[in-house]
């Protein structure tokens, strides 16, 4: 995709753009990445209703090694407790990571506008799994609070094993 089908997609640029092997490794190197240079703690919240790309591997083994992971429940219709996760960011907090919509149940989160809210009011990164959505709900990464977003190519025709995660507003330094 060239430049401008970037825009016209995403609403961002190539430079803020890193390809990976697939959407597990897109998000552990977010994940990873942000707990490795983010200076405000070594805390991640995420729901218990994750992709295992999130869900296990990173975040279930970061807790093993002695971070501070909280897996959020979500209710009877699948959707998260805006309240909980705003009292589960506390001081320390580095990143939240909640996937877009669920891959199993297909719930897209419909707090989700709240739930962005409530990250940036507490100055907090937040990483979501778009895999599922990809082609089928538009994303305005310009327009949106989201710092990282990981999606997979083959959601969008083209080859499998081949994905990206993108830093929304900022470009991306690879060396």
């Amino acid at each position: 995709m060239r430049a401008n089908g970037w825009r016209r997609c995403f609403g961002c640029e190539p430079t803020e753009i890193v390809f990976t092997s697939g959407g597990t490794e897109s998000n552990n190197a977010v994940i990873n990445s942000v707990l490795q240079f983010e200076p405000r703690g070594k805390r991640v919240v995420t729901s218990a209703v994750e992709h295992s790309a999130v869900l296990l591997r990173p975040c279930q083994d970061l807790a093993k090694r002695g971070y501070d992971v909280t897996f959020l429940g979500v209710d009877g219709h699948g959707n998260l407790d805006v309240a909980e996760m705003e009292a589960a960011i506390r001081p320390g907090t580095a990143l939240v990571s909640i996937m877009w919509a669920n891959n199993e149940t297909g719930v897209v989160f419909s707090h989700r506008e709240k739930l962005l809210k409530s990250v940036v009011r507490k100055r907090v990164l937040f990483h979501t799994d778009a895999v599922q959505v990809t082609g089928k709900i538009p994303m305005r990464l310009r327009d949106s609070p989201i710092n990282f977003l990981s999606l997979s190519a083959h959601k969008f025709t083209a080859q499998k094993a081949l994905a990206r995660f993108i830093s929304a507003g900022k470009p991306v330094s690879v060396r």
